[in-house]
């Protein structure tokens, strides 16, 4: 089983929590409560089992136990928990599916800052 480190995690949305908006946040955030907008951070993300978002989920490394209805965005490793429900796309470095993950989307492998920009200046330099 593949662990995360959530010592950087400095914000909480608790279980009785409604936010309506987005957070934008730079350390790592665990919710347990209902997010309806989009949630950005430089850290790490989890949502619990019975956590919700209703948006996009942006972060270094996220991990869903819950429910999530929107595009996920990491610059490491997204875990789908077994009892995660994700409807939206994953870009992600590295990915796990526990058995029982209900997933509704396409997978996007991120490749390296510096092949992406060595891709791209090729095209440019062929066109």
């Amino acid at each position: 089983m593949v662990e995360f480190n959530f010592q950087n995690v400095h914000t909480m949305v608790g279980p009785d929590a409604i936010i309506q908006g987005p957070i934008r946040l730079k350390e790592g955030i665990i919710i347990y409560g209902k997010v309806y907008g989009d949630v950005s951070t430089n850290g790490p993300i989890r949502i619990v089992q019975n956590g919700l978002v209703q948006g996009g989920v942006q972060g270094s490394d996220i991990r869903i136990g819950g429910t999530v209805i929107g595009d996920v965005t990491a610059d490491g490793q997204v875990i789908l928990g077994k009892n995660c429900v994700l409807k939206g796309d994953i870009s992600y470095r590295k990915l796990l599916i526990e058995d029982g993950a209900q997933f509704e989307g396409k997978c996007d492998l991120v490749q390296n800052n510096d092949q992406k920009f060595q891709s791209s200046k090729s095209e440019s330099d062929s066109g």
